[in-house]
């Protein structure tokens, strides 16, 4: 079906996995137009390399050849159900897929591999790309974060194999057929559509289910409980750890000066002494991920550990951005009480005894709402905290919510902390004189627009220095 098709329009095209897929198309030559409602810096890189994009809900923006047979209108469930694009393009436009359908075309009769899980899929999945891709395979990935070595969130120089992560929102990567799959971690999350844990487990039961011939192998975290009495008597399974002496996993872990060293164990025998390029146990995990399939796929140890060595890492996750005369800034995409404790823990392991600031937006209502306990137990382990307006992203309020900033704030038991909005972040910052070392903005909503104004004030307030 997409060999006939050479125009694209993206509803959404703004979003991580939107932007990846329209990459692609636009890579293969085709036209590629898109809506999104806000101007970012994703967006503008996508403009700079020729994508065109509007910004209105204005139908008469709108190309005209969306009539034609050979155009695709490509949307995100995540797109308001009032959008008066996404309004017109239903009444009047027949050729419409989800982002997850046009996944599914793409990767349905090729070598596959999808990493999934609730925490650690893009960490895993771009260090696996970078893996490959360097070690001269034909690869295309999409990613559901910018890699900093491609500066990109899609990764092509071929189409021997095809790596795309797994996402569950919304049910997406039940329409994918891997060869090989990952799941990093399962964890209650998009507590509208996994109202209840169950659901989300079996969710992903019916994920590994469709694992197909030839490899038809699961790569599964074996510190993960729950899917483990799910999945245990599964022929199919290989395990990986940092806890336990499976089939591949890592111990031995020394940090010498803020950076992580291990060793890797792989069913033919030891890799002494690897060089972390990430810190945080959680990223170990995800690093052996990567390594054991890419070990499996039988890349030779001593290139996986040079390739290992030049991975640089993705955008918003654990980026430091700042570091002089101990004054830190740290910005990452935390945006699950999981993710923020980790992140958390792993900042007071590389900066001991470092006051920190924390300014977290919270993400989605739904989710502010479920885990609104684990959020504040999980901003108790700050010095310091500005809690932002709950960044909406696809959802509108509702009564039943009973939810915002001003009543998590309650509920978190520190004694500096403040509400705020984005915009009055740093007059706060300024005139608050907050006794910090350590910053981090934590969240996946539009906090990643404070980056460059912090930088800019630390810079001048503290000096300059290219980090």
């Amino acid at each position: 079906m997409l060999n006939n098709i050479n125009f694209f329009y993206f509803l959404g095209i703004g979003g991580i996995g939107m932007s990846s897929l329209a990459r692609y198309f636009h890579y293969m030559g085709k036209t590629v137009h898109g809506h999104d409602k806000n101007y970012t810096p994703l967006t503008k890189n996508l403009e700079n390399e020729g994508i065109t994009i509007n910004y209105s809900e204005n139908v008469k923006l709108i190309p005209s050849w969306i009539y034609s047979k050979q155009c695709l209108i490509i949307y995100t469930p995540a797109i308001p159900d009032n959008n008066k694009q996404w309004i017109f393009l239903k009444k009047n436009v027949k050729n419409i897929k989800k982002r997850s359908q046009v996944l599914s075309l793409i990767t349905k009769n090729k070598f596959c591999i999808a990493i999934g899980g609730t925490h650690g899929k893009t960490t895993t999945c771009s260090l696996l790309s970078h893996i490959l891709y360097s070690d001269g395979i034909k690869i295309t990935s999409f990613l559901g974060g910018i890699s900093k070595n491609y500066k990109s969130n899609f990764i092509s120089n071929g189409k021997e194999l095809f790596l795309v992560e797994a996402d569950e929102f919304d049910r997406s990567f039940l329409y994918l057929s891997p060869n090989i799959a990952c799941i990093t971690s399962l964890d209650q999350d998009h507590v509208d559509i996994y109202p209840k844990k169950d659901i989300l487990i079996n969710a992903y039961v019916n994920f590994s289910k469709k694992v197909k011939k030839p490899y038809k192998k699961i790569f599964l975290c074996k510190e993960d409980s729950f899917l483990y009495k799910k999945f245990f008597l599964e022929k199919n399974i290989i395990y990986y750890s940092t806890i336990y002496k499976e089939d591949y996993y890592s111990d031995n872990i020394v940090i010498k000066n803020n950076v992580w060293y291990f060793d890797f164990h792989t069913p033919k025998g030891i890799w002494k002494s690897i060089k972390s390029p990430i810190p945080g146990i959680h990223n170990l995990k995800n690093i052996t991920a990567a390594l054991s399939i890419a070990d499996y796929l039988n890349i030779n140890q001593y290139k996986i550990r040079k390739y290992l060595y030049l991975f640089k890492g993705i955008e918003r996750r654990y980026s430091i951005h700042y570091n002089k005369n101990d004054k830190i800034y740290i910005d990452d995409y935390a945006h699950h009480p999981t993710e923020i404790n980790v992140l958390i823990k792993t900042v007071k392991q590389c900066f001991p005894k470092k006051k920190i600031l924390g300014i977290f937006q919270p993400h989605l209502f739904s989710r502010t709402k479920f885990f609104e306990n684990s959020f504040a137990k999980s901003l108790e382990k700050l010095d310091f905290l500005i809690l932002l307006d709950i960044y909406p992203a696809r959802e509108c309020y509702k009564l039943e919510y009973n939810i915002n900033s001003n009543i998590l704030l309650q509920k978190v038991n520190i004694e500096n902390k403040l509400v705020s909005n984005l915009e009055n972040v740093m007059f706060i910052i300024k005139e608050k004189k907050f006794d910090f070392d350590i910053i981090i903005t934590i969240g996946a909503g539009n906090i990643e627009n404070l980056v460059n104004p912090i930088k800019k004030w630390l810079k001048k307030e503290y000096g300059d220095k290219n980090y």
